[in-house]
């Protein structure tokens, strides 16, 4: 009987569960739709876009190894996709509709609607888990609840993975030609303009490419990552985040080539592959909460008493923020390395992210909108996770008292200045004391192109506090030290 498979982000052909059990089952021909209207509604940045368009031409090419055709549809938004998939199987006799799960809350409508669909005309539907090491709704407190602190989830899940490692999945034989071509890919989709080609060659597309950096990762640096992660300057990330978040490598692969690096162990032996596979478990965590908190896809903040906070409307500050142009130069410096790259360091998002929604006291969702218009890694659960994670209103979030100061965070991870004078090379010729403070030297800063601090850090910081003690905080318990929790991990 034939199989479709419907690609979706699982933009690979190894150790692809759906792929493999389609394979297994039958004659089997895939299937992406392009959904432009969705993915603006959805606010995806047009290299995002470009780059899932990059992979599918390699992907279309993994296939046609495997004599599976790749059929480009298109569903410009996803209350099309029951009627486009629908045709499709009719077209071509299909008998069963293979996926891997996707959790967001307008992905578990769409399928839900196409399974129904389906239903009515006797197609069989077929989820399987993929893009996590475990179901969400299988890693619950002792009451039957989602986690909702992550060193517990962490610890239930260590538990698991020592009974049972999540194996990798085996790819299926080639099959017998179907007499089928596949479509074109296009190179570029209305609604997305092409990137620049420099941002293009940081981020080559490809399995391929997903496993050299795996490969090389693991190999030089992995071993250092807790002590490199923390510093922009420095390559001390995996740089794997835009390549999970489209698919084209597994949590599986991920898992499994870092415990090679440390003789199978996940709580002992180098601290830098412990430290790493606890942030791929931090990105499991916010897949499990928009499984199981389904408001958060919706905007809602996971703290619902923090809904009351009085955010400011300041369009021209939020518009400072969004340019690179607030006068503090490790805030600066980061918007433009996202503005150019598509990609911002993990210590820096949660820098940036602090000082939009506690020193100018802007509504996290204004952050999150904008990150995920210019993020090449963009994936909701994550980037809604470390946002409110920030912005203290999520699960699991920063205490609202433990605000990061953006000059101290540059002076500490950035100590040289190395960051800061790449993305601002105006401020080069400074000494490493001034660049992270230079509107604190009059007579240097008139020397130099660049705009004084749109807001004091001190008054601004008393501000926020102001702000969340009025939701009825009247404690004020010790500052914790900075232990380098990190949402956004990669």
């Amino acid at each position: 009987m034939r199989q479709l498979m419907w690609f979706r982000t699982d933009l690979r052909v190894q150790d692809n569960s759906a792929l493999a059990a389609a394979m297994q089952a039958g004659p089997t021909i895939a299937v992406f739709l392009l959904s432009p209207g969705q993915w603006q509604r959805h606010d995806d940045a047009p290299s995002k876009v470009d780059f899932w368009l990059r992979n599918l031409q390699h992907l279309s090419e993994a296939l046609a190894q495997l004599n599976v055709p790749l059929l480009i549809r298109s569903a410009d938004t996803w209350e099309q996709a029951p009627q486009v998939i629908a045709e499709l199987c009719n077209e071509h006799e299909i008998a069963c509709v293979q996926v891997n799960e996707e959790y967001g809350l307008n992905e578990s409508r769409r399928d839900h609607a196409v399974a129904d669909r389906l239903g009515e005309q006797g197609i069989s539907w077929r989820s399987h888990l993929d893009q996590l090491l475990f179901q969400p709704g299988s890693v619950l407190t002792k009451a039957g609840n989602y986690f909702q602190v992550f060193s517990q989830f962490r610890k239930v899940c260590y538990s698991r993975l020592h009974t049972a490692l999540p194996p990798l999945v085996a790819l299926a034989k080639k099959q017998q030609p179907l007499g089928i071509s596949g479509d074109t890919v296009p190179t570029a989709v209305a609604g997305f303009p092409t990137p620049d080609e420099s941002l293009r060659h940081l981020w080559p597309a490809g399995e391929a490419e997903a496993h050299e950096r795996l490969e090389t990762f693991a190999d030089e640096q992995i071993g250092y990552y807790h002590e490199q992660r923390d510093l922009p300057a420095k390559p001390g990330t995996s740089q794997l985040s835009t390549y999970l978040a489209a698919g084209v490598i597994s949590p599986r692969q991920c898992l499994h080539r870092a415990l090679m690096s440390n003789q199978g162990e996940f709580e002992s032996g180098n601290t830098g592959v412990i430290t790493w596979i606890s942030e791929l478990l931090w990105r499991e965590f916010y897949k499990h909460i928009l499984a199981g908190y389904p408001r958060v896809s919706r905007h809602r903040a996971f703290r619902q008493e923090t809904e009351a906070l009085p955010w400011r409307n300041a369009p021209k500050e939020l518009a400072a923020w969004q340019q690179g142009r607030t006068g503090i130069p490790l805030i600066d410096a980061a918007i433009l390395q996202l503005l150019a790259t598509g990609w911002m360091h993990n210590r820096l998002r949660m820098v940036v992210a602090m000082f939009l929604t506690k020193n100018l006291l802007i509504d996290w969702r204004e952050g999150e909108r904008f990150f995920m218009r210019h993020l090449i890694d963009g994936d909701l659960a994550a980037n809604n996770g470390g946002w409110q994670w920030s912005a203290s209103t999520g699960t699991d979030s920063v205490p609202y008292f433990r605000i990061f100061n953006p000059v101290s965070q540059s002076q500490r991870f950035d100590p040289q200045g190395r960051f800061i004078r790449h993305w601002l090379p105006q401020l080069s010729g400074l000494s490493d004391k001034d660049v992270h403070q230079p509107a604190a030297s009059k007579d240097l800063f008139n020397r130099v192109d660049y705009p004084a601090p749109i807001v004091d850090l001190s008054s601004s910081r008393a501000r926020a506090l102001a702000a969340f003690k009025n939701l009825g905080e009247t404690q004020h318990p010790p500052l914790f030290p900075d232990d380098g929790v990190a949402p956004w991990r990669d």
